[in-house]
């Protein structure tokens, strides 16, 4: 008797998976209110509160404070998006099992990777163009001047998002329950943004704060975020006295590198207690 061949559908490539999860995730992102609500409005009303605080400062050069802030805040709700949100996350999808069932359906690593950077640079862009014309028409905060400072603040915000995806997904990695990592990860997220001069003039820290910070992506995102927002002369009160394009992309490059080896390296779909 000859047996009947079947010809059965490939299964989807990789690409199609993470295709796929990009949508998914933007929906489970959506579904979950209080952390939709605390990417959005962290940054909006941070910059309502400094606004209204110290909105007749200046910051070196004559710049207004919020024309400077807003870069910093522009910066840290990026972070948020992808480093913190995304660590938190699947931290709780592998504490209750979510992880685990990906696994058994064959889901590769690198489209559930893929899939959370989609969703990170969707929320934001969303993100951004809320609080961008918040700033301008609220508090006079001006725009990119034109098409190469608007590229500046595209491939900057880009790098910052990817950058800051793949560390969520290394640092989810640490051992101990969900609730352990949240902490860990939003209390290191505090502690950055003061180093990295979202909250006050970088050239006004200590010196062994600003070298603290030049060791992670968040002071060079911010950066970033200034050369495309502030005037061309405030840069002369830089640091280094320049923008450092060069500089800020390869740190930022190095660091989405890193964290993608990391992930490769530490990323795990159970839990494992200390």
């Amino acid at each position: 008797m000859t047996a009947v061949l079947t010809d059965r559908p490939a299964p989807p490539s990789a690409a199609r998976i993470a295709l796929r999860r990009v949508g998914l995730e933007l929906r489970l992102f959506f579904r979950e209110r209080q952390q939709v609500v605390f990417s959005f409005a962290y940054p909006v009303i941070m910059l309502v509160i400094f606004a209204a605080v110290l909105g007749g400062d200046e910051r070196p050069g004559d710049v207004p404070f919020t024309h400077y802030f807003l870069a910093g805040i522009a910066a840290t709700g990026i972070m948020l998006t992808s480093f913190q949100a995304i660590g938190t996350t699947i931290a709780s999808e592998r504490e209750n099992g979510q992880l685990e069932r990906l696994q058994l359906l064959g889901t590769p690593p690198a489209a559930y990777f893929a899939g959370k950077a989609g969703q990170v640079l969707v929320t934001t862009a969303a993100q951004l163009a809320l609080l961008l014309p918040l700033a301008h028409y609220a508090y006079d905060v001006p725009m990119p001047a034109d098409l190469q400072h608007w590229l500046t603040f595209a491939w900057v915000a880009v790098l910052g998002a990817l950058a800051g995806t793949v560390l969520g997904v290394a640092v989810s990695a640490l051992r101990g329950s969900a609730a352990s990592v949240t902490t860990g990860i939003s209390a290191f997220a505090i502690v950055l943004q003061f180093f990295s001069g979202v909250f006050f003039g970088f050239a006004e820290l200590p010196g062994w704060m600003q070298q603290a910070a030049a060791l992670f992506p968040l002071k060079w995102l911010t950066q970033g975020m200034r050369s495309a927002f502030l005037p061309e002369q405030a840069s002369a009160f830089e640091i280094a006295g320049g923008w450092e394009h060069g500089r800020t992309a390869l740190v930022l490059v190095a660091w989405v590198i890193i964290g993608a080896v990391v992930c490769v390296r530490t990323f795990r779909w159970r839990r494992v207690d200390a």
